[in-house]
């Protein structure tokens, strides 16, 4: 079987390609380049090398997010695009549980970390066999750390943005708080397939209605709301 992984839920883009449990191709930079000129491009390329051509493909596997509403949007955007096309699945994954896999093999618990602005982080906490503590969500990091203290095992705090809040984790956790290494700290399209492997395929019909999980309104939802309710208060 032959998978096709994306994940353009943050700052970092990954592509892989991967035949009979096989890893044939990957690709993940960290460049700030904006995924709507680069993800399709990357595609293109990591299936080029592999020598797999588009209608070989038998499964897409797909971050949904949380993450950048936008970068979300364009990673499933391009693969249901793709699996409509082509009539195969798409299977999305947490881009949270898919950074967390960078840590399996860590003995204590492992907290993945995107940044959310004015304090707030979409995080969970997962086991080192990626099940989840506290499910993914949009969090206050003081609420986060809290309900970390709570726990007595050592936490690996995973992702990029982790250093944007390394000195308010080290506070409340202390020496417990370990940092994962530079290499771990992007997301793995291989662990996105990985991940989706093991959850059932959806069907093609089911594609249309696949759709991101962004654990957060958007700030113009948000507007509108607000905006809403106001009229009704005035009416």
């Amino acid at each position: 079987m032959i998978w096709l992984g994306i994940d353009t839920s943050n700052v970092p883009l990954t592509i892989a390609v991967v035949k009979d449990n096989q890893l044939l191709v990957e690709w993940t930079s960290s460049i700030k380049v904006t995924h709507s000129v680069g993800a399709m491009p990357a595609v293109e390329e990591a299936l080029r090398q592999a020598d797999i051509k588009p209608n070989e493909l038998d499964a897409i596997a797909v971050a949904e997010g949380p993450g950048s509403y936008t970068g979300v949007r364009i990673g499933v955007t391009i693969a249901k695009t793709l699996a409509w096309t082509l009539k195969i699945p798409v299977v999305g994954v947490s881009s949270l549980q898919t950074l967390a896999g960078n840590g399996s093999l860590f003995k204590g618990i492992i907290c993945p970390i995107m940044d959310a602005r004015r304090q707030n982080v979409f995080s969970a906490i997962y086991t080192n066999e990626l099940d989840a503590i506290l499910s993914d969500g949009h969090y206050a990091l003081d609420v986060l750390l809290e309900q970390l203290a709570t726990t007595e095992k050592d936490v690996l705090f995973v992702g990029k943005d982790v250093a944007v809040h390394w000195e308010a984790i080290q506070q409340v956790l202390g020496e417990r708080a370990i940092r994962a290494p530079f290499y771990q700290d992007l997301p793995k399209a291989s662990v996105v397939i990985e991940l989706a492997m093991k959850k059932p395929l959806t069907s093609i019909e089911e594609t249309h209605h696949f759709v991101p999980d962004y654990k957060r309104i958007t700030e113009a939802e948000t507007n509108w709301r607000a905006e809403q309710q106001k009229a009704g208060q005035n009416e």
